[in-house]
């Protein structure tokens, strides 16, 4: 079922002899390399978006032992499927698969899951799931504590050997463009000491009580199971398809892996992640993820570059920001704008503060549209999946350290949903991000600037021209006037 490309994965593969520890070849490709740096993890950068896409698929041929897969959202699209039926080849040579989704947006996929979970090899598990299938607004209603905190991180681990971690959910939404503006969405691949810490997490969200397995959530019924996970008839027609099966074809991600040659940054890397009781409301606010990045980061000195697709920063997170100001702490912020929002509230929780971040010297960027009026992003919901021009979550600090994960800055991914994230001590990598965070800047966002009447002014550069926005830019007046009425909403929390 898996998708051949020209290249078999077995002839990428060196002939070794195998060790206990490292029992796989993509173990034996990898360890001579991280025996080479002791201490460090080996970093490689996902910003390409059907790089991303291919590191996967290519991942699950080369898999030989496990597949670990932990997401928030996986589309019933081309991708969605292709990456389905790449675990289901997997399995059927004998690889252990779990599957670890949040239920939130697993509508429409119940018979796939059926038929993946019946596979002897494969065992999928949904966390916070609904009790109401078919009508899960009934659920919010009857149970809105539980069903409004969800599983928000996503990791991708093979063979406990190498993982991928970051920003993109599965869909063609985040691999299928090819067209997307900078820093639309950031995704890393690790290998080294970190890939057990991922490991280890993993344990501990497949056991936790948030989670159930899918016996416990759907009647499994084997005369009414229907291959789903086929791609339908002439696919290989379809241009999203061509898109990557091109990439596969012409990608040297695995022949780079097991040679050594896949460019790596290496450097001391930790995992952060939510405590899964936090799905649950039970988490010890010492444990959270803002609070232990923190204390794992510690206080900006010079700089600090914050990427965020939702950007609410509170009264809190507001003073904390204007402290850092005050002692002369560099702080600039790139966000969607609201014409690359998919969700008017989250907007309002950010616009409700520029003007004071703006008087107080805060660099504020929003990243324009990617649809040139040719699309418009729709309102998904609080807890629904992104259409946003802008996806990733990543900072800088100081050009010394970096995060890069799932979470955003806003109090749903601090409080409500469970996030993860790796903290990376790498100057050059924080020197490439902050980099293409200035590149973008200049090429893909409006800078915001106070006029003098205190306004708010988007400000963009074209051919050498200088073109100012009194209003937000590509918005409609409906849309504006529904985000002044929801930021004197007290719902801030929610958000």
């Amino acid at each position: 079922m898996m998708t051949k490309i020209p290249e078999s994965i077995n002839t990428i593969f060196p002939n070794s002899d195998v060790d206990k520890e490292h029992a796989t070849r993509l173990g034996q490709a990898i360890t001579p390399t991280t025996a080479e740096h002791p201490g460090l993890s080996g970093i490689h950068t996902l910003a390409d978006s059907l790089d991303a896409f291919a590191a996967r698929y290519l991942l699950c041929g080369m898999a030989e032992k496990s597949l670990d897969v932990q997401y928030y959202i996986w589309q019933d699209d081309m991708s969605g499927r292709l990456l389905f039926s790449a675990l289901l080849s997997a399995a059927e040579r004998g690889v252990k698969v779990r599957l670890l989704l949040d239920d939130n947006n697993t509508n429409g996929l119940d018979d796939t899951l059926r038929l993946l979970n019946a596979h002897p090899n494969i065992e999928v598990r949904l966390f916070n799931p609904f009790s109401f299938r078919l009508f899960r607004a009934i659920g919010y209603l009857t149970d809105f504590a539980r069903l409004n905190r969800r599983m928000h991180n996503k990791s991708f681990t093979v063979d406990g050997e190498a993982t991928i971690i970051g920003g993109r959910n599965v869909g063609d939404a985040y691999f299928g463009a090819g067209e997307q503006p900078l820093f639309s969405d950031l995704d890393v691949l690790a290998v080294g000491p970190v890939v057990s810490e991922v490991c280890q997490d993993f344990e501990r969200y497949w056991h936790c009580q948030s989670v159930s397995t899918l016996e416990k959530v759907l009647e499994v019924d084997e005369e009414r199971l229907h291959d789903r996970v086929t791609l339908p008839e002439n696919w290989k027609n379809d241009p999203i398809a061509r898109r990557y099966l091109d990439r596969l074809t012409t990608s040297q991600f695995a022949t780079h892996l097991v040679s050594r040659t896949l460019s790596m940054y290496w450097a001391k890397t930790r995992l952060l992640s939510d405590d899964p009781r936090k799905g649950q409301g039970k988490a010890r606010n010492n444990t959270l993820l803002p609070q232990r990045l923190l204390n794992v980061i510690g206080q900006p000195k010079q700089e600090i570059d914050i990427i965020s697709a939702y950007f609410v920063p509170t009264r809190a997170g507001v003073a904390q920001i204007l402290g850092l100001v005050r002692k002369g702490v560099k702080v600039a912020i790139l966000t969607n704008s609201l014409a690359a929002n998919d969700v008017a509230p989250v907007h309002a929780g950010y616009a409700r503060w520029r003007k004071k971040l703006l008087r107080h010297g805060v660099q504020l960027f929003e990243l324009k549209p990617k649809y040139d009026g040719r699309y418009v992003p729709h309102d998904r919901g609080l807890t629904g999946n992104s259409g946003s021009s802008l996806h990733a979550k990543t900072f800088s600090v100081d050009k010394q350290q970096v995060f890069i994960g799932s979470f955003n800055f806003d109090p749903r991914s601090a409080m409500l949903n469970t996030e993860m994230g790796f903290v990376i001590e790498s100057a050059k990598l924080a020197e490439d991000i902050h980099s293409r965070f200035t590149q973008s800047q200049k090429e893909a966002a409006w800078a915001l600037r106070l006029d003098r009447w205190g306004r708010v002014n988007w400000v963009e550069n074209s051919e050498g021209k200088e073109i100012v926005w009194k209003k937000e830019p590509h918005t409609r007046f409906w849309q504006r006037v529904l985000v002044r009425l929801v930021y004197r909403l007290p719902v801030e929390w929610l958000l």
